[in-house]
């Protein structure tokens, strides 16, 4: 059975994060302060402190792109990556890695995408048809 991980890390606006992880990703709010608030991240729980994001470099290498490391990932079962997918080009958040597949017709089949909250927190999103196939070589 999984069990949830709690990440916390700095965004330079509460306004801005409630915005973006509450209304664009759809992340329920939970407990808050001046300084902080807790989202239901897809099942897990971040902690959004006000202060200086930490400092990233496009050192990362997923297939012929280089993307921000480190990032926070997550990964969702197929349909539920599509939706996310829908909900942030509606939304017009421009991606770092547009939505594509990586891996086709191979045992890690995925979909990727990898974009920046109003902070320039970097984040990953994988999709799979079978969450089995996550660790698959």
């Amino acid at each position: 059975m999984l069990t949830p991980f709690h990440l916390a890390y700095h965004v330079t606006s509460l306004d801005e994060a409630r915005a973006f992880y509450g209304g664009v990703l759809g992340c329920r709010e939970g407990r808050s302060t001046e300084t902080w608030v807790d989202f239901d991240f897809f099942g897990h729980q971040i902690s959004l402190h006000l202060g200086t994001p930490f400092a990233t470099t496009d050192t990362g290498k997923v297939g012929d792109h280089m993307v921000p490391m480190p990032h926070l990932g997550l990964v969702l079962h197929l349909p539920d990556w599509q939706a996310l997918a829908d909900r942030l080009t509606a939304a017009g958040v421009a991606f770092v890695l547009p939505p594509q597949v990586r891996f086709q017709g191979q045992p890690g089949e995925q979909w990727t995408m990898f974009f920046r909250d109003p902070s320039s927190n970097p984040i990953e999103v994988k999709g799979f048809a079978d969450l089995a196939n996550v660790f698959a070589g």
